[in-house]
This record gives C-alpha cells, structure tokens and sequence, in this order.
C-alpha cells in the first residue's frame, strides 16, 4: 500500500481508476464520436497504476481536468447522454475531490506553501460544481426554464451587460452603500450611548433583539411608502436591517474587556472615553468587524428584496421579478450571478480591513500565542 496516502484517498482513487475502466469498455462501440472521451477514460485506466507508484498530486488533477474538457466536448446534442458519460461524470468528480484531498493534506503537512497554494482548492470546488451543473442540466436534457445551463447564463451576462451594470449600479451603489454605512455608523453609535446608559441598555437592547426578527417583507412596503419609489426607500430598509445586528454585536463587543484589563486602566487615570478608544473599542473589533461582515450579506438581501415592492424600472429585485413574470430564467440567473459577486467581493473586502487592524486578535493570527 502507498504509504503517503491515506485509506480514503487509496479508496477514492480506485473508484476513480474503476469507473474509467468501465467507461472505456463501454464508450468503444462510439469511439469514433467522442475521442475526445474515450482519451480520458484511457488516461483514467491508466491512472490505476498512480496508486503503485509515487505519482505527483497534480496528475490527479490534471486527470479530472482532461475528463471536464471530454465531458464538455462529447455532450450529445438533442439527446440523453449515454451511460458511460455519467460515469466519466463521476470518475472525473472523483479525481477532482482525490486532488484536493491530497493538496490540501500535502499543505497541512508544510510540503507546499499555504499562500496561493489554498486558493487552488475552493477554484477547483467552485469549477467542479459549475462543470456538474452544466454537464447534468444538458445531458439530462432538463428544460431551461427550471434550470439553465451555465453556459447560457454566461451567454446571457455577455448579451445584456449594460442591463445589469445599470441593475448593479441601482441597486448596490445607491442603495446598498448609502443605507448600509448609516446603519453601521448609526448602530456603532448608539452602542456607545448604550454602554454609557444602564437604562438604555436594559430598554433598548430588548427592542433590539424585537426588531432584528422582524421580517423584511413586512418593513418593505411600509418603506416604499414612506420614502417613495427610488433608491431612498430600499437605502432605508437596508439599514433597518444592519442598525441592530451592529448595535447587539457592539454592545457585546464592548463587554469584551477583562475586568483586569479595566483596572489596568483606571490604575493609569484614565477616563471614560481614554479606556473606551484605547481599550474597550479595540477589545471589541472582532465583534464589530463579525457585525459589519454579516450586514454587508443582508444588506444585498434587504435592498433586492425591497424592490420587489416597487422600484423605478431597473434594479436587482425588479428584474428578476419580471424576468421571473417573463420566464426570461437565465436572465434571472445571471442577475444572481452578478449580486453573488458583488456581494463576495464585498464580504472578501470587509474580511481584508479586518485582517489589517485586528491583526493582533488569536482569530486572526490562526489561534497561535
């Protein structure tokens, strides 16, 4: 037995090399229309000899790479496809989980370096699940209107670039920011007014919690009403939606500071507003940054939701209300591509700024003294 592989990953490749063998027999009667095809069940048969010799990691991953590209290449056209191109589906999954299986082994032992390197596992998830999705909605023959392919909602995000720009732009520049920074800002606020307060704290730390369960398709509506059909009505349900989950995170946050370190301060005369920026704020950025990670999500959220109940005619929620109305989905999925972006990108950017000034927090610094 392989000594540098575990019991999983010698057990995983022989169901990978299995599957490819019995794919080959089966894909030679068609040989001649999907080459392409039969090369990677060639290599994949091969590949059973990998578990007697130290192969490289990277061969399992250029193996599942040669099946996506077979897989793609020899879908039928107007058709189910054959049985054996399930089984390459399979193999070809299999070897993309052995190659993570081991990079991710091979990293944890220091055999590569972390950075860059860990990237390289979520992009081979992520293009895993997009290569299972496109080769089971086609070969499958399943209908466009439950399911479209990624390559036709690729197609559709080349087509109509400047709808969703205008889409993005509505929704996430005039709506997202404006009402997520005053409800951050107004929340981190009145958490200091509330630490400052035993009474505020004990009033309206309860109506807090009240209002953050709140659902958002109750406050919607009454917004539009309030201030009107534009931006400003979904700027304001995006920060009746990250005000309070601010304000809790806040408030715990600022409680976060040892007794100890306290006394540490008072034993230096310093005052109230001298502990709070030099001790009790910084104490509590994991849980204000922890606040501003969740609310850059549920500000997405609230604003497209929001604009379900009334919106000039452009926006995130407006088109994909009636692209849904229009049976236009692949419109509506590439809308959902482009705030799953926007809304990562602003997830990842917030995660940036915290990792560069709570660099001093065990979280951080991976759990190390």
């Amino acid at each position: 037995m392989r000594r540098d592989l575990s019991f999983f990953q010698l057990y995983l490749g022989l169901v990978a090399g299995g599957l490819a063998l019995l794919g080959l027999l089966m894909s030679l009667p068609t040989f001649g229309n999907a080459p392409l095809l039969a090369l990677f069940f060639a290599l994949g048969g091969a590949s059973l000899m990998r578990l007697l010799a130290p192969f490289s990691l990277w061969l399992d991953g250029l193996l599942a790479v040669l099946g996506a590209m077979g897989l793609l290449l020899a879908l039928p056209v107007g058709q189910a496809m054959p049985l054996h191109h399930w089984l390459a589906l399979i193999a070809a999954w299999a070897f993309a989980w052995l190659f993570v299986e081991r990079l991710s082994a091979a990293i944890r032992a220091g055999s590569l370096p972390e950075t860059g390197t860990g990237l390289v596992i979520p992009v081979t998830f992520g293009l895993a699940l997009l290569v299972i999705w496109e080769v089971v909605t086609r070969g499958a023959n399943v209908p466009p209107v439950l399911l479209p392919p990624p390559s036709a909602i690729g197609a559709r995000l080349m087509a109509e670039t400047n709808i969703l720009w205008a889409d993005f732009v509505q929704t996430f520049i005039k709506s997202v920011l404006p009402g997520y920074a005053i409800g951050c800002l107004a929340g981190l606020a009145v958490a200091i007014l509330v630490d400052r307060s035993p009474f505020l704290k004990a009033g309206i730390m309860p109506i807090g919690n009240f209002m953050s369960a709140l659902p958002i398709i109750g406050i919607a509506p009454i917004m539009v009403m309030w201030f009107g059909f534009d931006w400003q009505s979904k700027a304001a349900v995006v920060v009746a939606m990250t005000f309070f989950p601010m304000l809790v995170n806040t408030v715990a946050g600022l409680n976060a500071a040892s007794a100890i370190e306290r006394d540490l301060m008072r034993t230096y005369a310093a005052n109230y507003w001298q502990t709070l920026m030099k001790l009790r704020l910084p104490a509590a950025g994991p849980f204000i940054f922890n606040a501003l990670k969740i609310n850059s999500t549920l500000a997405l959220i609230g604003a497209i939701v929001a604009e379900f109940f009334g919106t000039p005619v452009v926006g995130m929620g407006f088109r994909i209300s009636t692209g849904v109305g229009r049976l236009a989905i692949d419109l509506v999925w590439a809308e959902i591509a482009v705030a799953a972006v926007a809304g990562s990108a602003f997830y990842g950017v917030i995660a940036l700024i915290e990792r560069g000034v709570t660099f001093w927090h065990p979280s951080v610094r991976g759990g190390r003294a």
